[in-house]
């Protein structure tokens, strides 16, 4: 199915779009089925049968009433007024839509106004002492990189998967898709140990790397792999002056069906760029137009969203990834060669899945752009760290994705929950899907060593 999702460019009939729209997903569903049925092209049917994916998704990531969210916030904020919720709505702070044409709220809604609303924050019924750990990490790794010209890592993980009791099917075959360190910028990959035994492990430059296990599962089976790798990276503060006046062109073409140079992408690339013509000064411009407008927002599955970059620029909110594929998108646009990396963000107080960009610029090569992380340090007033992460990546990472939108070794049967990355694993069973819901995902650091 992956080779279809180009047609999520496809524009939905519009009764079938009224009734999304308005939340009656069952009547969205029926009338899908009844076009179905019907003769009609390819295109249109490839973006019918990818909505009903969509439609069984998006449901369950609202689900907060309007009254629960509400409830949820004045559990945890002091003196928060339903007035309050209303106005976080209507500016697009608190992710909703209408569910049989009544308002619902994401699941991660709570979370995504906790971080980035600091004024809620102070709010706190029970506050948590912050904890500066994992920042002032990294804030040592940038000045350490700018003084020494690199910085380099050993880094030993273990991760597993395992169903929730619910959804275990005792002796049923299971395939399962576990990411795995690719040979980007990592070198001395070792797998050392996979529970139980992989059935197959990706080749180390694949653009997606995984181990496949196959398998009848055990109860309480849990799947995990262990591996050890090496991160080099060198300091980069490129000159615009040095730049060559030739650029090459690979990797500045469109990929649907998000990668795409639409009307507004288009606009909104000449309105950064303006008249200027240096890459890596218009490179620059389209970093900073992220990180200063764009604002961190925890996502929906991405599976549900029709044109990741246009959304984000045109709700100016998003999390890693969306973020991450903005840039790319609006970099292809202005000519500058961009693509995709992901995979997780170690270090010894936080491991969790993160999503970055690379960007070509002649004489200087790939270099990186995080503008998550560039945009939290910049709403800090972290300039120092808001400049790193443009043109440089801190070496805590673990990368199992090259490539956006690329499919497994060996390929999935069924819809993925993440049909474009894969950072915490993927299941099904031989005769049906397992979704993201199911099943759950740990991270351990073992060891983490400066070399």
């Amino acid at each position: 199915m992956l080779e279809d999702i180009k047609y999520l460019k496809v524009n939905l009939p519009e009764d079938i779009l009224k009734l999304k729209c308005g939340g009656d997903f069952e009547g969205a569903q029926r009338l899908i089925d009844l076009r179905l049925k019907k003769k009609t092209s390819t295109a249109l049917r490839k973006r019918l049968e990818l909505e009903k994916e969509i439609l069984k998704t998006l449901k369950g990531e609202y689900p907060y009433t309007f009254d629960q969210a509400l409830k949820k916030m004045q559990d945890n904020i002091k003196d928060f007024t339903k007035e309050e919720l209303i106005q976080l709505q209507e500016d697009s702070q608190a992710d909703w839509i209408l569910i049989d044409g009544k308002v619902h709220f994401n699941d991660s809604f709570y979370g995504s106004l906790i971080l980035t609303r600091e004024d809620l924050r102070g709010r706190l019924i029970n506050k948590e002492e912050d904890d500066n750990k994992n920042s002032e990490f990294l804030d040592k790794n940038i000045n350490e990189s700018r003084t020494n010209g690199n910085s380099s890592y050993f880094i030993h993980l273990r991760t597993t998967l395992k169903l929730k009791e619910t959804s275990e099917r005792i002796g049923k075959k299971i395939r399962v898709y576990m990411p795995l360190p690719a040979n980007c910028q990592q070198t001395n990959i070792k797998i050392i140990k996979t529970i139980p035994e992989a059935t197959y492990i990706a080749d180390e430059n694949y653009p997606g790397r995984t181990a496949y296990f196959e398998t009848s599962l055990k109860e309480n089976q849990e799947f995990s792999v262990e591996y050890s790798y090496e991160t080099n990276l060198k300091y980069n503060s490129p000159d615009p002056s040095a730049v060559s006046k030739e650029q090459p062109k690979f990797d500045t073409e469109e990929f649907e069906p998000h990668i795409m140079f639409t009307p507004y992408i288009r606009e909104l690339t000449e309105e950064i760029i303006g008249d200027e013509t240096n890459p890596l000064i218009n490179a620059r411009k389209i970093y900073d137009y992220i990180t200063q407008n764009v604002k961190y927002s925890y996502m929906r599955a991405y599976s549900t969203i029709i044109n990741i970059p246009e959304y984000a620029a045109l709700n100016l909110k998003g999390d890693c990834g969306v973020q991450a594929l903005l840039f790319i998108t609006l970099c292809r646009c202005a000519g500058i060669p961009a693509r995709w990396q992901s995979g997780l963000a170690v270090t010894p107080y936080h491991i969790g899945p993160h999503d970055w960009a690379q960007f070509y610029i002649e004489p200087y090569g790939w270099m990186f752009a995080d503008p998550s992380f560039g945009g939290s340090a910049y709403r800090s007033g972290n300039i120092e760290k808001w400049n790193f992460y443009f043109g440089n990546l801190d070496p805590f990472r673990m990368i199992a994705n090259s490539e956006f939108q690329h499919e497994f070794d060996p390929p999935k049967k069924y819809w993925r929950h993440d049909p474009y990355d894969n950072q915490v694993g993927e299941c099904e069973y031989e005769d049906k899907e397992i979704r993201r819901e199911e099943f759950k995902v740990g991270y351990e650091l073992i060891e983490m060593k400066k070399i």
